[in-house]
């Protein structure tokens, strides 16, 4: 199977934080960014595998920073590496405050999805390349990620 670039599966959302979309802060709901998160990633991943996922796990969330009412949230997704059916997929949210120009990055993740046919089973998926270097520092990282993931499996 060929390998693609990872360009291929960039995807980018924006979207507006609404007051129900937060809590008595007036900042966004951690649950409502991880929401988007999945659902980007997955977009990501299908781009990629041209195919349905299934996400396998969230390996990782850091919430750097909140976004406010208002504010306009950017979600960026690319598949950083896979496997032979999995992929991990790397999703980045950055917060751009539309009236002072501000922009902050809130949250990163890594996430795990996986292809599957109509049965639900695992299916293979083409491999990756990076090109710019923040796709190879994210490639060139991604075993030591996946060590830690098997790790985590292996004490439960």
């Amino acid at each position: 199977m060929e390998k693609l670039p990872i360009q291929n599966s960039r995807t980018i959302q924006t979207r507006l934080v609404f007051p129900p979309d937060t809590n008595h802060l007036d900042t966004i709901f951690g649950g409502k960014v991880l929401a988007y998160i999945d659902e980007i990633a997955a977009i990501a991943a299908m781009k990629h595998a041209n195919c349905a996922v299934v996400t396998a796990s969230i390996d990782s969330v850091d919430f750097l920073s909140s976004a406010k009412v208002g504010d306009a949230l950017t979600l960026e997704a690319f598949v950083t590496y896979t496997g032979r059916s999995s992929m991990e997929v790397y999703v980045k949210v950055t917060a751009h405050n539309l009236i002072t120009n501000k922009k902050t990055l809130t949250t990163e993740s890594f996430l795990t999805m996986v292809a599957v046919n109509q049965e639900g089973k695992p299916i293979p998926v083409p491999g990756v390349f990076p090109e710019s270097e923040e796709e190879k520092q994210l490639f060139d990282t991604a075993l030591a990620r996946k060590e830690n993931r098997k790790l985590r499996a292996a004490i439960r």
